[in-house]
């Protein structure tokens, strides 16, 4: 497994299957970094600081996932055998014989065997299979499916005979039947067992209630809707099956799609004054008696630290060699970039629960103001390759991002319905005992790439928005996101033309990229900068190389922004659209919605859509009639006059 992957989609508390075939959950944060001897830890190799991203999160650092080693080079045995902890789970395990059910423990290391006596003329025990039920609430909880207490219809089940998992014949659920003491080989009654059986059909199911409250099958029909069975709140991944919850449960297949979703903070690393710090100042930075030491002096000092105070302490514990090509100003710069002293400070989270992460428009908006100049810094450097003339008046700038770093924390997850989630809450699901802000941390990787970034021209922008049937059109996505929103609890927002617009564009540009420059779609992704709030308007929209090892770092993308070379990519991409290889079909469906919860108008696999790790919105909010026109509006789309 990639180490990127144990941030999303493989992190803390989501199940993945290993090579012989277990199913495990990835375990807490507590134990990711345990060592015998602790001076064989060097956590600097790990250790990743965004200054903005930490004081959103509230975390003092961001730490990489380990990677295995099997052994140092010469006596460095620094790091060497760590690994990330899973555990089993399901716990449920079944015969493919005999179809016995048996549970096992969440550390049990060996696949298991099943004791069944009929098994005893075979020279060895069969292996048993993991069950693919689990049981899941909306507060992230997970458990066992409760088989016993199903069959026999009750919270407290007073027989315990053998159970088994037999097969019925049937496509779905319903023939998968559980069993109490029935032998599914000779298709007789055991002694052991009380004869019940029950079918699991409809196990997934919820129901309409009255009020608005959820319902569902699990809950409300396990023995009956006057004596239900609500969440165990069972947290498994952090090696605790008791807890108290008092939401309707479910069950869903471990790898179904509504299990895990994981809740990714991204950022593109903005230095504090560009060009101040060197990328040698930031390594120097990773080293722990440097962070540690400026963070005494910041506790104590602040803003106001002196730079010979600051080079005397840090001489006492770094190799003098270390500071002798650092210029005063260079490291009081780096001190404070790495506390981000002076700069504009996001808005962290309250320590109210209520309160929420500030908006991503107020987010990304000191990004969008730093990459659509031209900075020059180790970590984010931008040129203008200038814009070729029949793009001129439809982008009001271009750049060509040759440099940047991206950090992407974990903040926690969500089960049932990707919905919103408090900082605090999503960082209590990763742990079993919480830290203080100032020790705090969360997993995280950095992508270190490059990318092009356009802007729409205001004016244009604004006269084509301005249009009724623009509106209308765009009004349709904002009417079927609101009534998914009503049944799954969404965050209301705003889903504006330009915002389809862009996040469209965006779509039909990685698409043609990856034909033109050869990347996988997997490796490109897109940064929407959309905002009409006063005082932050935003149309831009950032494409860039998103894949973690080196593929798109050798100058692919960046040299695509060339004037003719980004014409030829946008002729292509508007030209591709006007016709999907679906269509008539794409388009006129799209006139009542499809896709995710209806979210889509005309766009489909065939025109519109990527891989989900690409797009921020799960493929959601598309639609290409506002890039060039419907069939029967044409002049619709923003670009349905472009002659490319």
């Amino acid at each position: 497994m990639r180490r990127a992957q144990l941030v999303a989609p493989f992190g803390v508390g989501a199940m993945s299957v290993l090579v012989n075939g277990t199913s495990v959950i990835t375990a807490g944060l507590d134990h990711w970094y345990d060592v015998d001897d602790v001076s064989n830890l060097a956590l600097e190799e790990y250790q990743e600081h965004d200054w903005r991203l930490e004081a959103r999160l509230r975390v003092s650092e961001f730490r990489l996932p380990p990677d295995w080693r099997h052994g140092g080079t010469g006596n460095d045995t620094r790091n060497v055998k760590l690994t990330v902890p899973v555990l089993r789970f399901p716990r449920w395990s079944f015969c493919m014989y005999c179809k016995r059910l048996k549970i096992s423990t969440l550390s049990m290391q060996q696949q298991e065997q099943c004791p069944d006596r009929e098994h005893s003329e075979r020279q060895y025990k069969p292996r048993m299979s993991q069950v693919p039920f689990v049981a899941i609430c909306r507060n992230g909880h997970i458990d066992d499916f409760p088989f016993g207490k199903w069959v026999h219809r009750s919270n407290n089940p007073q027989c315990s005979g053998s159970l088994r998992l037999v097969s019925r014949g049937g496509g779905g659920l319903e023939g998968q039947v559980v069993t109490c003491g029935y032998d599914a080989k000779s298709n007789r009654q055991h002694s052991q067992g009380c004869g019940a059986e029950r079918s699991l059909q409809n196990i997934t199911a919820t129901l309409p209630g009255s009020g608005g409250d959820e319902h569902t099958w699990l809950t409300d029909h396990l023995a009956s809707p006057q004596d239900p069975y609500y969440c165990t709140g069972a947290h498994p991944w952090l090696h605790r099956l008791e807890g108290a919850c008092d939401l309707p449960t479910r069950a869903a297949l471990r790898a179904a799609g509504n299990v895990y979703f994981p809740k990714v903070e991204s950022s593109i690393y903005l230095p504090r004054q560009e060009g101040a710090v060197s990328a040698q100042m930031h390594e120097l930075m990773r080293h722990p008696a440097v962070t540690g030491t400026m963070r005494t002096l910041h506790s104590i000092f602040g803003a106001d630290l002196d730079v010979g105070l600051l080079r005397k302490q840090l001489l006492q514990n770094v190799p003098p060699e270390l500071f002798k090509p650092i210029s005063d100003d260079e490291l009081m710069a780096g001190y404070r970039d790495f506390f981000g002293i002076g700069a504009e400070q996001p808005q962290p989270a309250a320590d109210n629960d209520a309160e929420l992460l500030t908006a991503d428009e107020e987010w990304r908006y000191p990004e969008f103001k730093q990459i659509r100049e031209t900075p020059k810094d180790d970590y984010l450097t931008a040129t203008n390759p200038g814009i070729h003339g029949d793009l001129m008046p439809y982008l009001e700038r271009v750049r060509s991002v040759d440099i940047l770093r991206e950090t992407r924390a974990l903040r926690g997850f969500t089960r049932v319905y990707d919905e919103v989630l408090r900082l605090s809450v999503g960082k209590a699901l990763l742990r079993r005992t919480a830290l203080h802000p100032e020790q705090d941390w969360l997993p995280a990787y950095v992508v270190k790439g490059e990318g092009i970034y356009f802007e729409l021209d205001p004016r244009r922008l604004a006269a084509w928005e301005a249009r009724a049937e623009v509106q209308k059109r765009a009004d349709k996505i904002a009417t079927n996101y609101g009534l998914a929103a009503q049944h799954r609890s969404f965050q209301d927002r705003p889903l504006t033309p330009r915002f389809a617009l862009l996040h469209t564009l965006g779509h039909l540009l990685i698409n043609e990229l990856v034909f033109t420059c050869g990347y996988s779609s997997a490796s490109l992704r897109e940064r929407l900068y959309v905002s009409t709030t006063r005082g932050r308007e935003m149309a831009g929209l950032l494409i860039y190389t998103a894949a973690g090892d080196s593929e798109g770092t050798m100058g692919g993308l960046v040299r695509m922004a060339r004037p003719d070379n980004l014409r030829s990519v946008f002729g292509a991409a508007i030209s591709g659209a006007r016709w999907c290889s679906t269509d008539p079909v794409c388009m006129d469906v799209g006139e009542k919605g499809q896709g995710p919860d209806s979210c889509n108008l005309a766009a489909c696999h065939g025109c519109a859509l990527l891989p989900e790790t690409s797009c921020e919105e799960f493929n959601r909010f598309l639609d290409r009639g506002l890039v060039i026109g419907t069939f029967d509006n044409p002049d619709l789309g923003y670009f349905s006059q472009a002659d490319l």
